[in-house]
This record gives structure tokens, C-alpha cells and sequence, in this order.
């Protein structure tokens, strides 16, 4: 009865974790366009002769943008697949619970 037993997962290469440099660069450079946007809305606010609604915009973008950067330069693994866990079904070589004792 093949059909009932369960199946085994299986693991791909597309369900790798993307490495710590690879996921380390993503963070940066998305912490570097952020704080670029954050300096241009800072020198737009300074420079710019536009009525207070705009500059308080560009001056918003300049105080928020900062803590955007930072929450999302520390969020790791945003990209990777959930982990699967796989449980060791009864067929398969594993010492019993009741004979893992050293001299058993």
C-alpha cells in the first residue's frame, strides 16, 4: 500500500536561503537609497522656494525617512521561504526513545 505512506520532503535549490553576503548587500543598498532620498528632501526643504505645505513634506521625508532606513536595514531574511521541518518517519534507522541511554 504505497499510497499511504507519507511523502518524504522534498528540498530544492530555489527554497535555499539566499547567503548571508548576498542578503547583507540587498540591506545596504537599500539603506543607502533611503538615506540619499532623506539628504535630497533635506537640501529640497532648505533650497527650494516653495509654499510651507511642500517644504513641511520634503522636512517629514527628511525626519522619517532615517528610521525607515534603519528598520528595514535590520530586517533579515524577508525573502527566504518559511523552514519545513521534516519528521523522521518509523521505518527509518533511529535509536527508540527508551534505549538512548548510555549502556543501554
Amino acid at each position: 500500500m504505497r499510497g499511504w505512506r507519507r511523502k518524504e520532503a522534498v528540498h530544492q535549490v530555489t527554497d535555499a536561503r539566499p547567503s548571508l553576503t548576498a542578503d547583507v548587500h540587498r540591506r545596504e543598498i537599500s539603506y543607502l537609497i533611503k538615506m540619499g532620498i532623506r539628504t535630497i528632501c533635506l537640501i529640497l526643504a532648505v533650497v527650494l522656494p516653495v509654499p510651507w505645505p511642500y517644504r513641511l513634506l520634503f522636512i517629514a521625508g527628511a525626519v522619517f525617512l532615517p528610521y525607515i532606513a534603519v528598520i528595514g536595514a535590520n530586517e533579515r531574511g524577508r525573502d527566504a521561504p518559511p523552514p519545513t521541518f521534516h519528521t523522521p518517519e518509523a521505518n527509518q534507522s533511529e535509536i527508540p526513545l527508551h534505549r538512548r541511554e548510555i549502556g543501554s
